[in-house]
């Protein structure tokens, strides 16, 4: 193994941005453990990343992630990473919501990784050492797309759930990390599996901000260096940080300028 190799595990590994950080890590030597529903893009993303273990795994079950971790154990000996990574949007405001997208929501986005953030706990705790890291977006700090209501308030519990464990372990494990991850708007399927395909939902940006969509290698990058050198939370877009600061200055100003468009 390479030195400074990490055991990373990494759930929502078949797709998208779960998929871009296997592939980069795997290609410096990290010894990866992946997890996704999707049994034949999982093993394809697996040999892809240098051989990692599949492990087929429905972040909605607690039992499947507990499995999931047991399997990186009995493979590796210990972990050092656990990616919370999976997730998925829903198209549809919030009056029209029904009780299904909710809980839909809610057990994709917010309760995957708190079983996530559970079940790797104990084996952080004991080691005093590991990071703990959360994939979240931009619209659960700043809910600019109502289009994307459910997922966005998902997101936003994901993000008040990340800060209470990390502030929790901060006093009995001082050498455990944990971080969350804000990407913006992300070249992936994302929109077509949000139910956006075939439709154009109007996107509001702030006026003179330039939210422009990245790459999955972009944001791949951003989350790399975050393993290197884990800090508590990071934007994807270096614009991001600039428009959560108008947004909490004057929540309302900055609403009615994105009612008029940019």
């Amino acid at each position: 193994m390479p030195d400074g190799a990490r055991v990373v595990v990494i759930t929502g590994a078949s797709g998208g941005i779960g998929a871009g950080l296997a592939k980069r890590l795997g290609q410096r030597g990290d010894r990866l453990v992946l997890a996704a529903r999707r049994k034949d893009e999982l093993e394809r993303i697996a040999a892809e990343s240098g051989g990692a273990l599949a492990v087929v795994t429905d972040v909605t079950r607690r039992g499947d992630v507990e499995r999931l971790r047991d399997a990186a154990l009995d493979a590796h000996g210990h972990i050092d990473v656990w990616v919370n990574n999976a997730g998925r949007g829903l198209t549809r405001p919030a009056l029209e919501l029904t009780d299904e997208d909710v809980d839909d929501m809610i057990a994709t986005n917010v309760k995957s990784a708190l079983y996530g953030m559970q079940v790797i706990a104990p084996h952080f705790i004991e080691r005093d050492a590991g990071h703990i890291v959360n994939v979240s977006s931009f619209l659960g700090r700043v809910p600019l797309a109502t289009f994307r209501s459910a997922y966005s308030a998902a997101k936003s519990a994901l993000n008040s759930l990340t800060a209470n464990v990390r502030m929790d372990l901060r006093a009995t494990a001082p050498g455990v990390h944990v971080s969350l991850v804000m990407p913006g708007i992300v070249r992936t399927d994302f929109a077509r599996n949000a139910g956006t395909e075939g439709l154009r939902p109007p996107v509001a940006r702030p006026a003179g901000t330039n939210l422009a969509p990245q790459t999955v290698d972009e944001v791949v990058e951003v989350m790399v260096r975050l393993l290197d050198h884990p800090v508590a939370e990071v934007y994807t877009n270096a614009a991001q940080p600039a428009v959560v600061r108008r947004y909490f200055t004057d929540v309302g100003a900055f609403e009615a300028t994105l009612e008029q468009g940019d």
